[in-house]
C-alpha cells in the first residue's frame, strides 16, 4: 500500500513537472501594456504590434532578455496577426477605431523592422475587409480565414482569401465550413487549419455581449491543392477567442483565449494531425487573450493581452514555454 502511494505521488509530481513549464520572464526594460495586439517573430526577436490606441512597436530580444522600442504605428491597429514574409512584417487584416463599431483596415500595411518604416500597400477589396481573422503564411503567400467586418457588431464570416505580397494579388478561395472571428489559422503538414474564435455578430436584446459565449470548438481543415474543406471529428477542448497558436514540427499548440468565465483561459493544448488527438500541456502563469503567440526555435513566447474577459487588465508581461 505504501509503495502504491509513493508511485502515485511520484506520477503526480512527474505529471506536474511535465505540464508546468511556462515561465514568466523578467526582462530588462519595460514593454507597453496592451491587448488586441499582435506578436510576430522576426530574425529571432519578438515584435509586439498594435493594440487599442496608437502604441509603439515593442521588441523582445531573447538573446539578451531585453525590451526595446521602435516608433509608434502610423494609425491604430488592433485585432491583427502580424506575419513575417521575406524582409518585412505584414498586416493583411485588422481593425481600427473604438469599440464596438471598429472598421476594418482598408489596405495591407508593410513594416520594415530595420528602418522602422511603415508603408500603406495593397488596397484590400472592399467586400473582403475584416479583422480578427485567422491569418497564416505558406510558401510566401498569406491565407486569411474568417474574421468580422464591423468590429464587435456584425459580419462574422467564413470567407477565405489568399494574398500574394510579391505579386500584389488577392484571390478569393472556397468558404470554410464555419463562421468565426477572433480566430486562428495555421499550416500543419501542408494543410490549412482554421480553429478557435467565436461569433461576435451574436447579440441578445438584453445582453449585447452574449457573443462571449458563442465560441467555436470545430476544427476545419483545407486541402490547398484540391480546394476542399472538411471538419475534423476532434474538437478543440478549450474553445476560446483571441488565443495564441503556433506550429512546431507535426503539432499545433494553442494557449490562452477569452470565453464566458471572467478570467482569461490559462490552459495550453497541443494537437497531432496524424492521430487527430489533443493533449494537455502546461498552464500559463497568467491567463490572457487578445494576443498572439510566436515560435523561436523550440520555445513559444506569448506576451501582452488582457487578463480577464473584455479589455482589462492590460498586461505587459511575457512568458515562455519550452517544447520538449
Amino acid at each position: 500500500m505504501v509503495k502504491r502511494s509513493l508511485v502515485a505521488v511520484f506520477s503526480l509530481l512527474l505529471s506536474f513537472q511535465t505540464l508546468a513549464n511556462w515561465q514568466t520572464l523578467q526582462p530588462k526594460g519595460e514593454a507597453t501594456a496592451r491587448h488586441e495586439s499582435g506578436l510576430v517573430a522576426f530574425q529571432d526577436k519578438v515584435y509586439v504590434i498594435g493594440g487599442r490606441g496608437i502604441k509603439a512597436v515593442d521588441i523582445y530580444d531573447p538573446a539578451n532578455n531585453t525590451w526595446s522600442q521602435n516608433k509608434p504605428t502610423p494609425i491604430e491597429f488592433h485585432h491583427v496577426t502580424p506575419l513575417s514574409v521575406g524582409n518585412k512584417i505584414l498586416l493583411v487584416t485588422g481593425l481600427t477605431g473604438q469599440y464596438p463599431k471598429e472598421p476594418p483596415l482598408s489596405h495591407v500595411w508593410e513594416y520594415d523592422p530595420v528602418t522602422d518604416v511603415w508603408t500603406e500597400s495593397f488596397e484590400i477589396p472592399k467586400n473582403r475587409r475584416r479583422g480578427g481573422a485567422g491569418v497564416t503564411v505558406h510558401q510566401g503567400k498569406v491565407y486569411i480565414v474568417g474574421g468580422i467586418k464591423l468590429g464587435h457588431t456584425s459580419g462574422t464570416s467564413n470567407m477565405v482569401d489568399v494574398y500574394d505580397p510579391k505579386a500584389k494579388t488577392w484571390k478569393v478561395l472556397t468558404d470554410s465550413p464555419h463562421i468565426r472571428d477572433h480566430a486562428n489559422a495555421a499550416i500543419l503538414n501542408g494543410k490549412l487549419i482554421a480553429f478557435g474564435g467565436r461569433n461576435s455578430s451574436y447579440h441578445e436584446p438584453e445582453e449585447f455581449g452574449a457573443f462571449m459565449r458563442e465560441v467555436n470548438d470545430k476544427v476545419d481543415i483545407y486541402d490547398i491543392e484540391k480546394g476542399i474543406w472538411k471538419t475534423l471529428k476532434s474538437r478543440l477542448p478549450i474553445p476560446t477567442a483571441g488565443a495564441g497558436a503556433v506550429v512546431y514540427k507535426d503539432s499545433l499548440y494553442y494557449a490562452g483565449g477569452e470565453h464566458a468565465p471572467k478570467a482569461a483561459n490559462n490552459r495550453t493544448v497541443s494537437f497531432d494531425l496524424t492521430s487527430k488527438t489533443w493533449k494537455e500541456e502546461g498552464k500559463l502563469k497568467r491567463g490572457r487573450h487578445g494576443t498572439n503567440a510566436v515560435l523561436i526555435g523550440n520555445k513559444i513566447y506569448i506576451a501582452m493581452g488582457s487578463g480577464n474577459k473584455g479589455g482589462g487588465p492590460e498586461l505587459n508581461s511575457i512568458e515562455v514555454f519550452t517544447i520538449k
